[in-house]
């Protein structure tokens, strides 16, 4: 009896092991052979990722396409390469070990940087954040945009015997968002000429100006509707940046921690003035 609990256990292991050989086969297939060298999804993927970015923005298909090209250029000759012996070549070993290296440093990178990056971390740097920005006023404004003075002028007697902005806007005004009544929307200062914006938010919520504001486009008339602190963007809005925050501080703390055990000498002077200059800004911003 136990012979053939042996000879079942075999089975069963031989099964498991074929069905995970499939199961391999299934999620990395070949899609391609050069001679007896197989080319599997996942060597194209490694290819698509690396194309130039130019060609990254091609459709997906001429995107396979080309990586895939790249992929057989590479292995039709790459067997003539190493029967001349290029792979022993002190250049080569040189480049590979860069390669290598580099590529360490990548997995590392995204080992203990990009995948360790919390929900958490993320939440709380966005309210360091918002937390440092300077409150902000913002206004809404509406303005009729006309040629001369004594247009302006002759619209603020008519806003004075009580018409309508918006109307006048309408009728009057020779901006293109005129058909809006001359809505401009909120807008924070910085975002308008000067003399637009020192007069839009000198006014009162409500009041419009009592003389016209000449800039460079011509003779404004302003109405301001409402004024309110600026909002903060949402933390969706601006997740993105927030991540690219907290991935350089944990990056920068990677490298300070292994500065402590590992001394780091340049030789050239000057390089090296410039090497901490640049760690410097990097770590200031």
């Amino acid at each position: 009896m136990s012979r053939y609990k042996s000879l079942a256990a075999a089975a069963l292991v031989a099964l498991v092991a074929a069905s995970g050989a499939a199961l391999a086969q299934d999620t990395d297939p070949v899609i391609a052979k050069v001679g007896d060298q197989e080319v599997r999804q996942s060597e194209l993927d490694l290819a698509i990722s690396s194309l130039d970015p130019q060609l990254q923005r091609m459709p997906e298909e001429q995107k396979r396409a080309a990586a895939l090209s790249s992929v057989i250029d590479v292995k039709l000759l790459v067997k003539d390469a190493e029967k001349e012996g290029l792979q022993n070549d002190e250049t080569f070993k040189q480049r590979v070990a860069f390669i290598t290296e580099r590529e360490l440093h990548n997995a590392f990178f995204k080992k203990h940087v990009v995948d360790a990056v919390t929900k958490e971390e993320v939440k709380a740097r966005y309210d360091k954040e918002i937390a440092a920005i300077p409150p902000q006023e913002e206004v809404k404004a509406r303005h009729i945009l006309v040629k001369t003075e004594e247009e302006a002028k002759a619209i603020i007697k008519e806003l004075e015997a009580g018409k309508s902005f918006v109307e006048l806007a309408k009728a009057k005004s020779t901006d293109p968002n005129k058909d809006d009544g001359g809505d401009l929307g909120y807008f924070t200062k910085g975002r308008m000429v000067p003399e637009f914006e020192a007069a839009a938010f000198a006014l009162e919520k409500g009041a419009y100006t009592k003389e016209p504001v000449k800039t460079q486009f011509g003779y404004h008339v302003i109405l301001v509707e409402d004024k309110r602190p600026q909002a903060p963007p949402k933390l969706e809005e601006v997740e993105p940046q927030v991540r690219q925050l907290v991935m350089r501080d944990k990056y920068l703390a990677l490298l300070a921690s292994a500065k402590k055990t590992t001394e780091v000498e340049i030789s050239d002077p000057e390089l090296k003035k410039a090497y901490d200059a640049a760690n410097a800004a990097r770590e200031a911003r």
